[in-house]
């Protein structure tokens, strides 16, 4: 490479990776000539090494991670921790279980694979990219375990970023919403109206690679990327 080249992807672990944006993402990541790892409790359409787990137990996660890298040439460049689930309603209107695995998928679960993922980028100098929300940065009614698990994310990848520096790239990423199955479990009241202008999961994956191929000690630590008449920003 010469000094004006990005970094080589290498091996990039994608949470998510069977649909959405973790689908989008693991297709952007090979394109551009990186290796995607999948851990998912679906399996891709695609032929990707995968893993089959629930991010809400995060000793299965954690042990999933040191599997999955292992088992693929023991050497990880990259996470893209794209798994995310909600449970949409009041805070008395939701039930304690489903209220708390919000959390533990979109919070602890992100932890749990960035915790077991840090002693192979640390060894390679690698990169994260966190997924949070635009409602990880602007709260609103019937959301308390989405925005409480996001806003978790946001807090959690700054003081990574503040921890890690001159060891790992860190990026947060605050997307808005998008065209994906994201919002099919939700009752009508809950999901975006027909003509709401999103954005492609495919579009947003793009700003995963670019943050992901950054050169070493260029660093973007965060990305809000919203379709241009996005409600929730700013």
């Amino acid at each position: 490479m010469t000094s004006n080249d990005t970094t080589d992807l290498g091996t990039v672990l994608v949470t998510g990776g069977a649909s959405g944006l973790g689908a989008a993402a693991v297709t952007a990541i090979a394109r551009a000539g990186g290796t995607p790892l999948v851990l998912d409790l679906a399996r891709p359409a695609t032929d990707v090494p995968f893993l089959q787990v629930d991010l809400a137990d995060s000793v299965a996660t954690e042990v999933a991670v040191e599997q999955i890298v292992s088992e693929n040439g023991g050497t990880l460049n990259g996470v893209f921790t794209a798994a995310g689930i909600d449970s949409c309603g009041p805070l008395d209107g939701v039930s304690r279980k489903d209220w708390e695995r919000v959390v533990f998928v979109n919070l602890l679960g992100t932890a749990a694979v960035v915790r077991a993922a840090l002693p192979y980028l640390k060894q390679s100098h690698g990169r994260i990219v966190t997924v949070a929300s635009t409602l990880g940065i602007k709260a609103v009614g019937d959301a308390t375990a989405y925005c409480a698990s996001k806003f978790g994310v946001v807090g959690f990848t700054r003081a990574l970023a503040a921890e890690t520096a001159g060891e790992l790239g860190v990026t947060l990423l605050i997307p808005g919403g998008m065209h994906s199955a994201f919002f099919d479990a939700r009752t009508e009241q809950y999901k975006p109206p027909v003509d709401a202008k999103l954005n492609q999961p495919e579009d947003v994956a793009q700003t995963v690679v670019f943050a992901l191929s950054q050169p070493s000690g260029c660093e973007v630590r965060e990305l809000v990327v919203a379709a241009s008449t996005e409600s929730s920003w700013p």
